[in-house]
């Protein structure tokens, strides 16, 4: 199954430069001069009608006059004749195109019409563009320079893609003395078409990346970019640097992409859960690009320092602890080999500082005797340049040391040229080094937060959770009720009714609109009582003054309902005051003031924020965002990274906080954010939580109408695990099987599958000889992005436990409309309907997703399964390329 169509913009066969020219300063000129001196192996043609020689090859006038087969074109002429010219590059076969010219959307309103006339010119040809006004693509490995960029830079397995193309050189002029390599440079330009997630998609499968570095200013397709990005991620590390954080930035990258930046703390959020690693600058990006691209993985955040100086020693320790990581409690065996290998007057502890006298062996003992810990994840090794030591056979010994572990060792050669041959000889032999401790450290925490986000991006949350259901029927009824009364905003009582049809605990509001009305109310629900101005125009009810606690008798509750409802007539004379709520007070006991709130960033869609409540959250500012859909643990790690959390356990004589019901809470939430897209806005504030339980006091629902035609879930940036295709269907000897789209956690089993497929099976699945799933194809397989491709399996309940019997999957094809299908039924399992059922609610659920067609190649000798797909109504044609394979297709 074919992920991307992308592969020519890496990989082509023969290249048509547009523009070329032997002007000083000529964009073309540059391009067709880099392709020839990268030792691009491929054919490169020059076009352009003012010349017939180009540095000295053959130049022609047009595409026409050279009438050659090209997969990519290289463009650099004027704006307004490159959609003229992909009309002319479609009819010699180009899949690919690189824009350099500038003067499109950038340019204004002429400028965007003339981008829309190329994108459509491109999609009218098949052909993906990159850019325009963009340096370009590199590829070293395959001799392709096709940018302005003045050389290759080294290969090697670190994959750079940037929205910025000084950002490019800058790393690539920064790479070259630290021995680091590049399997790709890409400069996206403008990314008219082919954007971030489509270059993530080809990347994640690219066997010569092993590391993936991006450099993000905008977003246009938030749905695109986390769905490439989580693929990516699962397969290998990507690290982002984000520009434009705050509103500076942010308007000069407007200006400068014209993407859309959103909020910098949601797109922390974004990448956290994908599982990628967010660094603040371009040191840090230089920082991980090193220790990312020595393919070594934390398997905790132990970390040991060795040292022959123990202030450098001392600002590791410090920035270690400050970053979260831990200092390694040495286990006694191996303080017990280092008080052997060590001076007596060690630091006898974690900074290990093996004195200013240290020798190469020395380092290489202490080195070793960490390295054999299993209380110890990864090794700093420091060397200060001390006139006693001796930095390139000290670096020699923890070259060969760190080649024969798999823990990750760090080294920092402090000084300039004392040190410089030692920092060159590590380069070159894969050791990540620094030129100080504290950026050192900082390396050793992008590893800690790549584990750590790896375990957010495994999860697979379902939009509900199946307990207790809510009544999302009579909530949804509620809001349609408001809207059509003209209203967005919900007043109390309307809020708390939707709270509790999702289960959500709330204290009882009964509206009052006279102060007799609010008496009674009081006297029903008992005193003390808590009173609020009721309207739907007052967010917050504190500006005007118009929450009131602990009212204790019945002279106080008619006398305050007047005096809030009065305070708030004067100072918001122009608000819809419907009365005054009253509740019973709630006890302080052991309380905790939390909040919950829901608001849509403009990028990503819903977010779901969690932290300390009360009128003073926004000057506290203890929060944490995550993405809906949550789950228990994404919702306990959303906890941990509050201040307040903190404040749950024991303190003070006060008994720890309900965690469970908090959470329980904060899942309701995200049920009510998947399966209600009309609420834009929730406050629930404050929410009290003590010992015994917590409880919604008070919330604000804003809403609006979903947008005609909108997919289910299509309000989300991560589309929820699709519960609602689980289904149960009974086979002919009366077993149940139960169809359910795949899981991360079915890793296992699906190897299981795999395993105990038939050669021949096996060879009519994968079209080559197979034993088993790689590392990468099993994590390809069972972690996928629910919104672009799904796969089905066939589970039955066979000798206690659950036995995976076959498989359907598709994968969306560009463009989307179409999709590819694939499908394997276990052996001993056959004869049993089981493929037909899986393709029927494979092409069931594609039909419902909106696809067209669904397509697919088998292989001429699969007599079973050309006659399932023909029994489905499939089309079979042979492919004109390969009579070995026979192409089926379906129109949905």
């Amino acid at each position: 199954m074919r992920l991307t169509d992308i592969d020519q913009l890496f990989t082509p066969s023969a290249v048509a430069v547009f523009g070329a020219s032997d002007e000083e300063g000529s964009i073309g000129g540059m391009v067709f001069r880099n392709l020839l001196a990268g030792g691009f192996k491929g054919h490169c043609y020059a076009i352009n009608p003012k010349y017939e020689e180009v540095a000295g090859q053959p130049c022609y006038p047009s595409l026409t006059a050279l009438d050659k087969h090209i997969d990519l074109a290289v463009i650099a002429i004027p704006a307004e004749r490159v959609p003229a010219i992909l009309d002319q590059c479609g009819s010699y076969g180009a899949k690919a195109a690189v824009v350099h010219s500038a003067g499109f959307a950038e340019h204004g309103e002429r400028g965007e019409v003339l981008q829309e006339r190329m994108v459509e010119a491109a999609r009218r040809n098949r052909i993906r563009v990159l850019g325009p006004n963009c340096l370009g693509v590199m590829r070293p490995q395959h001799g392709l320079n096709a940018s302005v960029g003045e050389a290759l830079p080294r290969s090697g397995n670190v994959a750079l893609v940037s929205q910025s193309g000084a950002i490019c050189t800058a790393m690539m002029d920064w790479s070259e003395p630290r021995k680091v390599g590049f399997s790709a440079v890409v400069s996206l330009g403008a990314a008219a078409d082919v954007d971030f997630g489509d270059i993530l998609d080809y990347l994640a499968l690219d066997s010569q990346t092993q590391c993936i570095l991006l450099y993000v200013e905008g977003i246009r397709n938030a749905r695109h970019f986390i769905s490439g990005l989580r693929a990516a991620a699962r397969l290998k590390p990507v690290v982002i640097v984000k520009a434009g954080r705050h509103p500076a930035g942010s308007r000069a990258v407007k200006s400068h992409t014209g993407g859309f930046v959103g909020s910098a703390e949601v797109f922390r959020a974004v990448t956290d859960r994908a599982g990628v690693v967010q660094v603040d600058d371009l040191d840090q990006l230089f920082a991980a690009a090193q220790v990312f691209g020595a393919r070594r993985r934390l398997a905790g955040d132990r970390i040991a320092i060795i040292t022959n100086g123990g202030g450098p020693g001392v600002l590791a320790a410090d920035r270690t602890v400050e970053l979260g990581l831990t200092l390694a409690q040495l286990s006694d065996s191996t303080r017990q080999v280092l008080e052997r290998v060590l001076p007596d007057y060690w630091s006898h502890g974690n900074p290990i500082d093996i004195i200013g006298d240290a020798n190469p062996e020395r380092y290489r003992a202490a080195l070793d005797a960490c390295l054999a810990d299993p209380e110890v994840d990864g090794v700093l090794c420091i060397l200060a340049p001390l006139v006693f030591g001796d930095p390139v056979a000290t670096a020699k010994e923890v070259i060969d040391a760190a080649k024969g572990s798999r823990k990750p060792v760090l080294a920092c050669w402090m000084g300039g040229q004392y040190v410089a041959d030692a920092q060159t000889l590590l380069a070159e032999n894969g050791v990540p080094h620094f030129d100080n401790p504290e950026v050192a450290a900082s390396a050793f925490a992008f590893l800690a937060v790549h584990q750590r986000n790896q375990k957010l991006l495994m999860q697979s949350p379902a939009p509900l959770a199946f307990e207790n259901p809510p009544d999302i029927e009579g909530a949804r009824l509620i809001i349609e009720g408001v809207m059509a009364e003209g209203r967005k905003v919900l007043g109390t009582v309307e809020a708390k009714a939707i709270l509790s049809a999702f289960r959500i605990p709330t204290m009882q509001a009964v509206m009052a609109r006279t102060p007799n009305e609010a008496l009674m109310a009081a006297e029903a629900l008992g005193f003390p009582v808590v009173m609020k101005v009721n309207s739907p125009d007052l967010e917050h009810k504190s500006a005007v003054d118009g929450v009131k606690l602990n009212i204790a008798d019945a002279q106080s509750v008619r006398r305050t309902f007047t005096e809030i409802v009065e305070r708030a007539r004067r100072l918001r004379p122009d608000a819809r005051l419907e009365g005054v709520t009253v509740e019973h007070m709630v006890s302080s006991r052991a309380a905790r003031e939390l909040m919950i709130e829901v608001f849509r960033d403009k990028i990503f869609g819903p977010v779901i924020c969690f932290g300390a409540g009360g009128t003073k959250i926004e000057v506290i500012e203890d929060r944490a965002l995550g993405l809906p859909p949550l789950n228990a643990f994404i919702i306990q790690t959303m906890i941990d990274h509050t201040r307040i959390a903190r404040l749950m356990g024991s303190f003070q004589h006060m008994p720890p906080m309900n965690r469970v019901a908090l959470a329980r809470i904060l899942q309701r939430v995200s049920e009510m954010v998947c399966e209600l897209p009309e609420v834009i806005g929730l406050r629930i504030n404050p929410l009290i939580g003590n010992d015994k339980e917590v409880i919604a006091v008070d919330a604000s629902i804003h809403v609006d109408y979903r947008p005609p035609q909108q997919r289910i879930y299509g309000h989300m940036a991560i589309y929820p695990y699709p519960s609602h295709l689980i289904e149960r269907v009974q086979l002919p000897d009366g077993r149940d099987l139960v169809i359910r789209p795949i899981r991360p956690e079915d890793a296992e089993m699906e190897q299981d599958f795999v395993r105990g497929l038939s050669e021949q099976t096996k060879y009519f699945r994968f079209m080559q000889a197979i034993k088993e799933l790689t590392p990468e194809m099993l994590v390809r397989f069972t972690q996928i992005d629910y919104d672009r491709e799904i796969a089905l399996i066939g589970v039955l309940e066979h000798e206690g436990k659950e036995v995976q019997v076959g498989v359907a999957r598709y994968m969306t094809r560009p463009g989307g409309e179409a999709c590819e299908f694939a499908i394997v039924v276990s052996d001993q399992w056959r004869n049993m309907g089981i493929g037909a059922r899986l393709m029927r609610s494979l092409m069931q659920n594609a039909r419902r997703r909106g696809f067209r067609v669904m397509d697919g190649e088998v292989l001429s000798a699969n007599n079973r399964m050309l006659a399932l797909v023909k029994s489905l109504g499939f089309r079979i044609v042979n492919d004109p390329q390969d009579m070995s394979v026979k192409l089926v297709s379906k129109v949905l």
